[in-house]
Parts: structure tokens; C-alpha cells; sequence
């Protein structure tokens, strides 16, 4: 919706607001806020809270630490789940105090990639994402546990599918806060699930999927349960996944869309498929930034590790979905739900259009399953892999200059910073498989 400040504040006074939570993302994707007292509701909406940007995971020194937060009055929402003191939120983008947006701010880089196919034509980008969770069981002091909630498969129901009624109040809280829920199941491994939403332009796909979090997390925790977005949290199950289904339109004209193409797709799709897919490697440690996100991009588990693209196979790391028309999109499957949503999408757009600039040609696709097929076939097809660990895709990153151009060298410095000391902490750890591997055999 469209929210005026008039609009605002009359809603606060109407529904006996108290708090208002600043909202804005990290470099690494978590929520972060500043609560205020709805008295200084009138100072947020002119542009004058200010906080501390140095304790901000990949923003900036102690000595340079003051940041403004320029609310989007669009994504005023009040909280449904809190009845008495009631919360709003308002997601803002960063300032620095000259005036001048802060380069480090992931929705601000996604919001320069978006200008830049304004630039090429292109006025809107739709993006439908698809984030996968696990419910586990929570101990008696509500710390989670690895303990799944149920042992339901794919499109299970109760009594096997026993998160169904926490899922449930999740569709409606979703409801409330202005979401269009599309469909609701189980997942394909225990304690999975998934909450499909109406796509939306690319800005605000990337706010809802943050909301998204934040309502799944604390709708689980009434229901005595955890809910968890790491891709992998279980050996020998699927992991979860954030499927992206992408368009680009100029107006109300589905670019991706030519009829009188064999399958629907017009050159532009096919470039900006090439685009992604030439990038592949480089976008990973964004698309996928954690040591755990290469644990799920593994052979037979549904999730893609292989660089290439099929109308018909959901092996690849590429899909083009059967709807055509205003429909018609490129689902890229490789992203997980740790990744920060506007850097995701950002890359993801920087890689697409460099190549409907470039008129990158696509290579054939590959409609065979992937995973059956030897290392000797995979290179005589031409198909490359995803890094397969984060270390690899840190530098297959700072080898992309598309890629670090669409970040920006504040953000790209501060990122790749912070994942190479996860990295060397995963590294250095000594872990369980370890311990039970050799602690006796030598």
C-alpha cells in the first residue's frame, strides 16, 4: 500500500501504537532495528533518527560511525502478534549525514542495480521468491534442538504433518500484514515447510522475504517450536532452498515473452539466462554466503550444482516454469535462505543484464538429469559446477568484475572481510565427523 504521513500517524493514534521498530538488513542479511516511542514518530518521518553504523556487521569505522534512517512509508505495518503496547515497523534505507545514500546499504544496492535496467529500458523487475524453513523442537528453557516436529514428506497433511497448524497461523499473520499467500505445504524433507507469496516488484520482494523471516520465527516460538533458515541443518536430508523466479518488463509488457519462439522465450530471456549463467560462479558467495549453504549443493538432494539450464528439468540450476504470457520467467534455484535478499537480487540482475547488453549466447539445454550423468559427460556437455565450498566462491567473486561492480567496493571489501574469517574459523574448528573418524584410529 501507499502510505502518506498523515496516513501514519493517524493509524498509530487510531490502533494505540506505542513503539515503532526502525528496520534495515546487514551486509550478511539479519534484521536490525531501532525502536522508538511513538512520540518520535513525527522525527523518523522527517529523516532525523540517527544511529551508531560501527556496530553494523560490514558498514563502517568507529570514526565515521553517524547514519540516518530514511523510513519507506511504504512498508509501514503494524504487528498483529503483539495486543497490548502494540509495535509498527517501518524498513529504511541508509543515509550518511551529508545527505548522500550509504554504498554499504544492501536494499540501496539493489536499488542501483534496479536504475541501471531503467537505464537499458526496463521499468520494473518481478521477482517471486520461494524460502524453505525446518520447524524443530525447542527444550524445556525454549532453546532449539535438532528434535524434528513431524516426519511428513512432500505435500503431507496432519496427523503426519504436524507443523500444519503452526504453518497455518503463519498464513494468517502473513494475511494481516497485507501478504497474498499462494500456497502452504510440507517440504520434501521432515519438518520442512513452504509458504509461497505473491511475486512483487524486486525492492519489495526483498523487504516481504525479510518480514517473512521475522513472522515465521516468532509465529514458531508461540507454538513452543524453532524455526530455522539454514540451508542444510540436517546430513542426509534436502536442504532448504529460496528459489527466485525472475522477469523483466518495460510497463506492463513482459519482456521475457516472444510467442513465436519454439518455447515462449524472447532473445532478451535467453541473454539475460546466459548473463546468470556465465556469472554463476562468481554470484555464489552471495546467492550462497555461508560454509553450511555448500553442504545442500550437493548431488541428489534437489539442489542444483551445476551451471546450466532446461525447460523440462529441475536438475539444473536454471528453469523456465510452463507459463507463458505476462507469466513467463527464468527460475534460478541455487539461492538459499541465508542469503541477504537485496545483494541476491542485485547480482543476480548486474549478472542477467550484462548479458542482454553483451547478447551473450545460451548454451543448449540440458534436459537429462544431471545428476545421473559422469564427471567425462558433464565436461563433453560443457556443464561446469558451482564452487564447492565457500573459500572457492570467495574467489571466484572477487574474480567477477560484474559481480563486484554491482556491489560496490565498500560492501564487496567489508563482505568479502567477513566471510573469509568465517571461513577460517570453520577451517580451523574441530569437528564431530573428526573426532569419530580418527580419535581411535590412530
Amino acid at each position: 500500500m501507499t502510505y502518506t504521513r498523515e496516513d501514519i500517524t493517524r493509524i498509530a493514534k487510531e490502533q494505540n501504537v506505542r513503539f515503532i521498530r526502525l528496520q534495515f538488513t546487514d551486509l550478511l542479511g539479519s534484521i536490525k532495528n531501532v525502536e522508538i516511542p511513538v512520540s518520535q514518530l513525527e522525527k523518523a518521518l522527517d529523516n532525523k533518527m540517527m544511529f551508531d553504523g560501527s556496530s553494523i556487521e560490514g558498514y563502517v569505522r568507529i570514526e565515521e560511525s553517524d547514519m540516518y534512517l530514511y523510513p519507506d512509508l511504504s512498508t509501514w505495518v503494524v504487528f498483529p502478534w503483539v495486543t497490548e503496547n502494540k509495535v509498527a515497523r517501518l524498513i529504511c534505507d541508509i543515509y550518511m549525514p551529508d545527505g548522500t545514500p550509504f554504498a554499504g546499504d544492501p536494499r540501496g544496492i539493489l536499488k542501483r542495480a534496479l536504475e541501471e535496467a531503467e537505464r537499458m529500458g526496463y521499468t520494473t523487475m518481478n521477482v517471486g521468491p520461494e524460502p524453505e524453513f525446518f520447524l524443530f523442537q525447542t527444550d524445556d528453557k525454549g532453546n532449539p534442538t535438532t528434535e524434528l516436529n513431524d516426519q511428513g514428506g512432500y505435500f503431507d497433511l496432519a496427523p503426519t504433518d504436524l507443523g500444519e497448524n503452526c504453518r497455518r497461523d503463519i498464513v494468517l499473520t502473513l494475511e494481516e500484514m497485507g501478504f497474498e499467500i499462494e500456497a502452504s505445504h510440507h517440504e520434501v524433507a521432515p519438518g520442512q515447510h513452504e509458504i509461497d507469496f505473491k511475486y512483487a516488484s524486486a525492492v519489495k520482494a526483498a523487504d516481504q522475504i525479510q518480514t517473512f523471516k521475522l513472522v515465521v520465527k516468532t509465529i514458531a516460538r508461540q507454538h513452543g517450536l524453532h524455526a530455522t533458515f539454514m540451508p542444510k541443518p540436517l546430513f542426509g536430508m534436502n536442504g532448504s532452498g529460496m528459489h527466485c523466479h525472475l522477469s523483466l518488463f518495460r510497463g506492463g509488457e513482459n519482456a521475457f515473452y516472444d510467442p513465436s519462439d519454439k518455447l515462449g522465450l524472447s532473445s532478451e530471456a535467453r541473454h539475460f539466462m546466459a548473463g546468470i549463467l556465465k556469472h554463476a560462479r562468481g554470484i555464489a558467495a552471495i546467492t550462497n554466503p555461508t560454509v553450511n549453504s555448500y553442504k545442500r549443493l550437493v548431488p541428489g538432494y534437489e539442489a542444483p550444482c551445476y551451471v546450466a539450464w532446461s525447460a523440462s528439468n529441475r536438475s539444473p540450476m536454471i528453469r523456465i516454469p510452463a507459463s507463458r504470457g505476462l507469466s513467463t520467467r527464468v527460475e534460478v534455484r541455487n539461492p538459499d535462505p541465508a542469503a541477504n535478499p537485496y545483494l541476491t537480487l542485485a547480482v543476480m540482475l548486474k549478472a542477467g543484464l550484462d548479458g542482454i547488453s553483451s547478447k551473450l549466447p545460451t548454451p543448449a539445454p540440458v534436459d537429462r538429469n544431471i545428476y545421473v550423468m559422469s564427471e567425462e559427460e558433464r565436461i563433453e556437455e560443457g556443464i561446469p559446477s558451482l564452487p564447492i565450498n565457500l573459500k572457492e566462491a570467495l574467489s571466484e567473486l572477487l574474480r567477477d568484475d560484474i559481480i563486484c561492480d554491482a556491489l560496490g567496493d565498500h560492501a564487496l571489501s567489508h563482505f568479502y572481510e567477513l566471510k573469509e574469517i568465517e571461513w577460517d574459523m570453520y577451517r580451523t574448528q574441530v569437528h564431530q565427523w573428526e573426532r569419530d573418524q580418527y580419535l581411535t584410529h590412530y
